[in-house]
């Protein structure tokens, strides 16, 4: 007999922070046994928690669907840390599923994310300091490129038994800082909050601006 699933607690809801994308990196002439020759970057593919915490506890596994010119396509990662390591030239859209833990009877999920290989633009000219910085011999176009981003999973109305292996680890938050090895905090939270802010006084003041320029020529044109 199929196990028996706990009832659901209505009206709660519990979310957990994650972040998916992928790192890359141009190869140079030594490239990894079996890449074939066309291939110029060296890419991974993951889904962690912000901090790296081990996510296991809430998704059993993670599928990661390339595109069809790859061997076995199909990539199944069961076991932490959910990440694929690859080689290739272009850039595709790579479809991920996310299943979580049987004691969670919740419904797969489905998205997609847009494998990036180089810079949407070419960088600015390095200062004297950015060069200080810099290994001899490298530049921006040899730099690894990053393309990652922030998500909740929330689940609604959790059954009990799931609700209780969420609340055995409550830890996987975000810090209240940005440090180098977590950028998604609740410091950059409200930074992007301010700016949303700004952005909606600016165009407020624009509106306000055109507004007084129409009832201007509104009024010009009623005198003439």
């Amino acid at each position: 007999m199929p196990p028996s699933i706990s009832k659901r607690i209505k009206t709660l809801s519990v979310s957990r922070p994650v972040i998916y994308g992928n790192t890359a990196k141009k190869m140079g002439s030594v490239k990894p046994p079996n890449a074939p020759a066309e291939h110029t970057h060296l890419w991974t593919i993951f889904v962690r928690g912000p901090q790296n915490e081990d996510i296991s506890y809430i998704i059993k596994k993670v599928v990661f669907k390339l595109h069809d010119t790859y061997p076995n396509p199909l990539r199944s990662i069961e076991a932490p840390p959910f990440e694929l390591t690859e080689t290739g030239w272009g850039e595709f859209d790579i479809n991920i599923k996310i299943y979580f833990v049987e004691e969670a009877n919740e419904k797969l999920l489905n998205f997609y994310h847009r494998l990036r290989l180089h810079p949407y633009a070419n960088p600015a000219p390095s200062t004297d300091n950015e060069n200080e910085n810099n290994p001899p011999g490298r530049n921006a176009k040899d730099a690894e490129v990053s393309s990652v981003f922030f998500d909740e999973i929330v689940f609604n109305e959790p059954n009990e038994e799931f609700f209780k292996i969420l609340m055995s680890r409550p830890g996987n938050v975000l810090p209240s800082n940005k440090t180098d090895d977590c950028v998604y905090s609740k410091q950059l939270e409200q930074e992007e909050i301010d700016k949303i802010d700004i952005g909606i006084e600016k165009v407020d003041r624009e509106i306000n601006e055109l507004k007084q320029k129409l009832e201007s020529l509104v009024k010009e044109e009623a005198t003439q």
